[in-house]
């Protein structure tokens, strides 16, 4: 791994940024800038300015596996940057919002971040608290120093000034605002990534009735705090299927909320990944054949899922996944214990009660405590003021993989193709190469122009 010298960590510049730094990131004039419209940012009291401080790389929104993966291609690259992370560490999603049992679902081959392997040694499906030691040892490679409790604000492209400005709302790890801070960049690198916030159910009736527990998969730990109880997890992707496995192995009673038709395939086939599989496939094969085959092999190692309740839709999974996102479950366990009765499948809910709930069909039961296991959401529409690249629906660029890694005026997306790990990789190189390159001609004209003079 070949890291230039030259380069130092993401260190904020101010009037002291060197003379090159300065040329390559300063707007034409810089007296007291303003966005169109809008009255200056405030501090605390929203009635002084905050501080404005000059960025000569670009900045990165989110430390977790995608911003940490630009920011050390960059660095490689010779290009300083700095990450803006939420929370007080790098990775706070891995750390704080994964159950403890929790292993990844793809080989790690398919996820190891740009120009650092896992270390010898590591499992083939590495477990949560090795994927966090990798990131970990990742940032320290790159000496990636993300500035933390950095909450985003606003971020905004000021077209008379060429530049975007980032306010950022600065914390010392207590929930207070300690101070604002405005950055202004030529580039902004969106990496907060396709689950940046949990999704709670709307409008289902009674919730606010039910004497139980709720929680989300996000504050899920250990299943051995529901032994002996019962337990409903509403949903059945990957998250409610590893959940409600995990309740099960450690005595819990669990049912889970099956609402509509999904794919679950074996984790492996014929001892190959079934992911690394379809990847090998679809270089040779049409979407449609490869879909076919991985039914077929289902079928025989899994049986029919449409007995234990699980339908699956017409489209094949791969296809499903290309047109809409959805994800195929990959089976680890949880269906062998639905065929033995171990976990229930039930229907939809149709409202809760005190003790329990009412299911679609009518029926109703009690339960101790309820999981719900109802994805994530970007956050993208609530703090980056643009509409043109990003969707104001779903957070998500409008462009698809792979053009959805870069839009106008210096702005990138990584983390959004719906491809894990690899398109996070994949987005990390792209974006790096092409701010470096501008990083670059930049420095050329400005060489160029001091020869002149």
């Amino acid at each position: 791994m070949c890291i230039s010298s030259s380069t130092t960590s993401s260190h904020l510049t101010d009037a002291s940024t060197s003379a090159c730094s300065r040329s390559l990131a300063m707007p034409p004039s810089h007296g007291d800038l303003q966005l169109d419209g809008e009255p200056p940012a405030g501090g605390q009291g929203g009635d002084v300015a905050p501080r404005r401080v000059w960025v000569p790389g670009p900045v990165i929104v989110g430390a977790g596996p995608s911003g940490l993966a630009t920011a050390a291609c960059l660095k490689a690259r010779g290009v300083p940057s700095l990450v803006l992370e939420r929370d007080a560490c790098v990775a706070s999603s891995w750390r704080h919002r994964t159950y403890e049992r929790m292993r990844l679902h793809l080989p790690r081959c398919f996820c190891e971040l740009p120009l650092v392997p896992f270390p010898p040694g590591t499992p083939p499906y590495p477990n949560r608290d090795q994927f966090i030691a990798y990131l970990d040892a990742y940032a320290r490679a790159f000496a990636v120093e993300p500035l933390l409790g950095a909450r985003v604000r606003a971020a905004a492209y000021d077209a008379a000034i060429g530049f975007w400005r980032v306010t950022v709302d600065l914390s010392s790890g207590e929930d207070a605002v300690t101070s604002t801070t405005e950055f202004v960049s030529r580039w902004l690198v969106v990496a907060t990534g396709e689950n940046a916030e949990p999704v709670w159910p709307e409008g289902v009736e009674g919730m606010d009735v039910y004497r139980g527990p709720v929680m989300h998969t996000s504050t899920y730990k250990r299943g051995d705090e529901f032994a002996g109880k019962k337990v409903l997890v509403v949903g059945c992707g990957n998250s409610g299927m590893e959940v409600s496995l995990d309740l099960c192995n450690n005595g819990a009673k669990a049912s889970m909320v099956v609402r509509d038709k999904l794919h679950v395939l074996p984790r492996d086939i014929l001892g190959i990944s079934t992911f690394g599989l379809s990847v090998f496939l679809l270089k040779w094969l049409p979407i449609k054949w490869v879909d076919t085959l991985f039914l077929l092999f289902s079928r025989l190692i899994l049986g029919d899922t449409a007995k234990y309740g699980l339908q699956r839709p017409k489209i094949g999974p791969l296809q499903l996944k290309k047109s809409t996102g959805k994800t195929p479950v990959l089976d680890i366990g949880a269906l062998r214990k639905i065929r033995d009765g171990e976990i229930k499948v039930v229907p939809s809910i149709n409202r809760f009660t005190e003790g329990g709930v009412e299911f679609a069909d009518g029926c109703k039961e009690d339960f101790d405590a309820v999981i719900l296991a109802t994805g994530y959401k970007s956050n993208v529409p609530s703090w980056l003021k643009e509409d043109e690249f990003f969707s104001q629906s779903d957070g998500f660029p409008v462009k698809t993989f792979p053009h959805s890694w870069r839009g106008k005026n210096g702005l990138y997306a990584t983390g959004f193709t719906r491809r894990g790990l690899m398109g996070s990789s994949y987005d990390a190189s792209r974006i790096a190469t092409d701010i470096a390159n501008q990083w670059t001609e930049a420095l050329a004209r400005n060489i160029v122009a001091h020869n002149d003079a």
